[in-house]
């Protein structure tokens, strides 16, 4: 049996073929996910806006996380698949802290404030139209990366912030067998703010076994004035010590945009978001509160994911201009999220920063 054949995922391609898998919806409408279950409260945050109506209509349509509260979105207790998220949170987005756990594993493989998750770092609004991820008007979250499990999916959102955050949320999932050559959907994101003179950031290290990396996100802050770009992404495979398998050859050119992905008859910057890779956030200074230039970029590796067997490990160089036509190492804001495959068990992710080291200043 094949993933194509299954139910995990459909596309254009094998759309039409007929299978024995279960769909399956959590919401605050149906918090289990349960077969005709949907739509059954009689009490919720909108029961007084439906007390003409009743139970049926549009009585549990969010919930509300309180400070430093943990709460489980969803927890299926049969083997399956994730295939889409939606969500749209309140408050700021660095302190909602999305997890995800597979067959009661005790370390998330997924850990992320949300609005990195979704290629949205500085917590505010930028369109993305891609195949893994859309982020739509005003704050609508979506996620399509195929997320299998054997035996259970747990989802947990931990609000870190000093206010309520109220969350509208659906997760659609099927319910079928997963090959044996299926691996488990991993992100982790990471922040260094100020890069250190001469180092490199690392967006991820310490991963063992087999899987495939197939994706980056990254919120750049610039801390100089010029063009931050010039640094290079390098791919450690399978026991590469000093010099990666993959180097590329600018940052821009990584997130498959060319020339400092500028433009003339634009006079700048000009942001772009396509299916596989974008530039999708340009935040600029207004001269007085928002005093440096912040980025937000993607590239998916979906029809190009890069496959390890052993171990890998994930840089990009932070590069400027200096005078005299020299490179300049950058000591700039950055964070990303990787996101990957892989065989169980995964290595323990390093600590989350903590609530300070998240903020956005």
């Amino acid at each position: 049996m094949t993933t194509e054949f299954n139910g995990l995922g459909m596309h254009l391609g094998n759309l039409s073929r007929l299978s024995a898998a279960r769909t399956r919806s959590i919401s605050p409408e149906n918090f289990t996910g349960e077969k005709g279950k949907g739509g059954m409260a009689t009490e919720g945050p909108c029961t007084g806006c439906a007390r003409d109506l009743g139970q049926g209509w549009k009585i549990s349509p969010y919930i509300t996380i309180r400070p430093e509260e943990t709460y489980v979105l969803a927890d299926i207790r049969e083997g399956g698949a994730i295939q889409q998220i939606w969500m749209t949170p309140t408050g700021h987005w660095r302190f909602s802290i999305l997890r995800i756990y597979w067959d009661d594993e005790e370390t998330p493989s997924v850990e992320c404030p949300v609005g990195d998750f979704f290629a949205c770092g500085w917590n505010a609004y930028a369109q993305v139209s891609s195949l893994p991820v859309c982020v739509n008007p005003g704050s609508s979250f979506n996620c399509y990366w195929e997320m299998p499990f054997r035996k259970s999916c747990k989802i947990t959102m931990t609000n870190i912030a000093e206010e309520d955050l109220c969350l509208y949320y659906q997760i659609n999932y099927t319910l079928t067998d997963v090959p044996d050559d299926v691996a488990y959907f991993h992100a982790q994101f990471r922040r260094t703010n100020p890069l250190p003179y001469k180092e490199v950031y690392t967006i991820l290290d310490g991963v063992q076994g087999m899987g495939h990396y197939v994706g980056t996100y990254m919120a750049w802050g610039a801390n100089n004035a010029g063009w931050w770009g010039e640094g290079e992404i390098k791919f450690y495979l399978d026991g590469d010590t000093d010099f990666p398998t993959i180097c590329g050859t600018g940052t821009e050119d990584y997130f498959c945009g060319s020339h400092c992905f500028y433009l003339k008859d634009k006079g700048g910057y000009s942001e772009y978001t396509t299916p596989y890779a974008g530039f999708p956030q340009v935040i600029r200074p207004d001269g007085t509160y928002q005093s440096q230039t912040r980025f937000g970029l993607y590239r998916w590796h979906i029809t190009d994911p890069v496959r390890f067997t052993q171990d890998l490990r994930v840089t990009m160089q932070a590069l400027g201009w200096r005078s005299g036509g020299r490179f300049l190492p950058l000591q700039d804001d950055i964070a990303s999220v990787a996101y990957w495959y892989q065989a169980e068990p995964h290595a323990t992710f390093p600590a989350l920063p903590d609530k300070d080291a998240l903020e956005i200043i």
